[in-house]
């Protein structure tokens, strides 16, 4: 997923910090196409090459996998939903087992939506579940990711809220209706919107890995690389990567029409959002109130606590 909508900004991200520090860095993007532009500073790498490859890296971040709110769940995309996470896992999974240098910290994508419909409840990591489709694709790719465990590589789990950015996710996508004056609220909008701005999910990431690597300015040295250590499940941590404050879809609503400077009259009707979505329209009725507290407790500093802020970045 490096040249996403969340992998390109924390590629470069981390290739800037490394730059104003004046040290080394190598970002490598595995892809089906190695062929496809990047940027020079990127190294690409095919899912065949993989399969072969010597070379060893300290840190991979998964986040491979179709968009789960680009098309109808239909069993065939429910399907293509699961595989294009899957895959992926299984081909890094199988690097992993056969790297004679192990890296230090497998990072794989996850989602809020494990947790499944639990209204306005306050969830943290250690919360449970309601089982539904959305969990269990969530799941289902989790668990693959932990057998990394079985090779000795630590995994952070890292389940994402709704990310705030014009350039992509739901924001790009609402931005025009909104602009138009034809925005509105979903249902009856009190359903719960847990979000978090893309610049806080970059840092939220970058300083997951610094936790993890233990040492300044991420920096992984000799003794780090040689010292592995056999891992087990006690080397799976879960952060939820969501603001502190979540809002209403009402309140996001009107919100985002203040921050345009529009106005916000029109409601879409549930039973309208069920015959135009099906299924997955349960991402848009149902809520999540997703607190990420194992960042707090680790003492990250959120830049943009509320969503006035992240729109107004």
């Amino acid at each position: 997923g490096g040249s996403g909508f969340l992998g390109s900004a924390f590629s470069h991200e981390l290739m800037k910090r490394y730059q104003e520090m004046g040290r080394e860095l190598q970002i490598t993007w595995l892809t089906r196409d190695s062929n496809q532009a990047h940027p020079s500073n990127i190294t690409m790498m095919s899912y065949d090459e993989l399969a072969s490859s010597e070379k060893h890296f300290d840190v991979i971040l998964n986040l491979a996998g179709a968009g789960i709110a680009d098309a109808r769940w239909s069993d065939a995309r429910k399907a293509q939903l699961l595989a294009s996470r899957m895959k992926p896992t299984q081909d890094i999974l199988a690097f992993i087992a056969r790297s004679s240098v192990k890296p230090q910290l497998l990072v794989s994508g996850s989602a809020i939506g494990w947790y499944g419909n639990q209204g306005d409840k306050p969830l943290t990591e250690s919360s449970g579940f309601q089982a539904d489709f959305a969990h269990q694709l969530c799941d289902d790719w989790e668990q693959l990711a932990r057998q990394a465990t079985d090779s000795g590589v630590a995994v952070a789990l890292v389940r994402t809220g709704v990310v705030i950015h014009p350039t992509g996710g739901m924001l790009s996508k609402l931005l025009t209706p909104f602009k138009m004056g034809v925005g509105g609220q979903l249902g009856n909008g009190q359903q719960i919107m847990s979000w978090i701005s893309r610049d806080d999910w970059v840092a939220a990431v970058i300083f997951i890995i610094e936790q993890h690597l233990n040492d300044s300015a991420y920096q992984v040295n000799e003794n780090m690389q040689n010292a592995r250590h056999t891992a087990n499940n006690n080397d799976v941590k879960i952060y939820n990567l969501t603001a502190p404050n979540s809002v209403t879809n009402h309140t996001f609503t009107k919100t985002l029409g203040a921050w345009l400077h529009r106005p916000t009259f029109f409601t879409l009707p549930e039973f309208l959002l069920k015959l135009m979505f099906g299924e997955m329209s349960t991402l848009l009725i149902d809520g999540q109130k997703v607190l990420p507290q194992a960042l707090l407790d680790a003492g990250f500093e959120f830049k943009h606590q509320t969503l006035k802020e992240a729109l107004e970045q």
